[in-house]
Formats: C-alpha cells, sequence, structure tokens
C-alpha cells in the first residue's frame, strides 16, 4: 500500500512536472507569437508608409509639372511685355534725340 501511494506521488510529481514544462514551452510559443505579430505590424506599416510616400511623390510630379507649364507661360508672357518695354523705350529715345 505505501508503495502504491509513493509510486501515485511520482506519477504526480512527474504529470507536475510535464505541466511545467508545457506551461514553459507555451510562453515561449507566446512570446515567438507576439514577435511575429509586431513584425506583421510593423511591415505594414512599413508599406503603408511606401505607398503613402509614393503617392506624395507622384502628386508633387503633378504640381511640378503644372507649375513648370504655369511657369514657362509667364515666363513667355513676361518676355512679350519686357519686348514691348524695350521697344518703347527706343521709341522714347528716338522722339527724344529729334
Amino acid at each position: 500500500m505505501v508503495q502504491d501511494i509513493n509510486k501515485l506521488t511520482d506519477n504526480v510529481n512527474d504529470i507536475k512536472s510535464l505541466f511545467r514544462t508545457l506551461n514553459d514551452t507555451l510562453e515561449s510559443i507566446e512570446k515567438r507569437l507576439s514577435r511575429l505579430e509586431k513584425m506583421d505590424s510593423i511591415e505594414h506599416r512599413v508599406e503603408v508608409n511606401q505607398i503613402d510616400l509614393s503617392d506624395i511623390k507622384e502628386s508633387l510630379q503633378r504640381i511640378e509639372e503644372t507649375n513648370n507649364r504655369d511657369i514657362q507661360h509667364i515666363n513667355r508672357r513676361l518676355d512679350s511685355h519686357l519686348v514691348k518695354i524695350a521697344k518703347l523705350e527706343e521709341n522714347m529715345i528716338i522722339f527724344k534725340c529729334k
């Protein structure tokens, strides 16, 4: 009877030890999964930020193209006005000399 109780006690202790080992293993797995989730989250944020940056870059390029056209148009108008002013100055000088 005492031997049976000792065997049962040993078996219970073995089961407790197995449960502790299982618990440690589960904690380790949970930590690894947590890190993987964080990695997924970081990778997702990086991808989203890359998309956002790409969109911003494309928008800036479109704005730059539009502004370049506007600036070119403004430059042509300024050039034509400068030519008109130069002709008027030339005419004024000619009239002064007469």
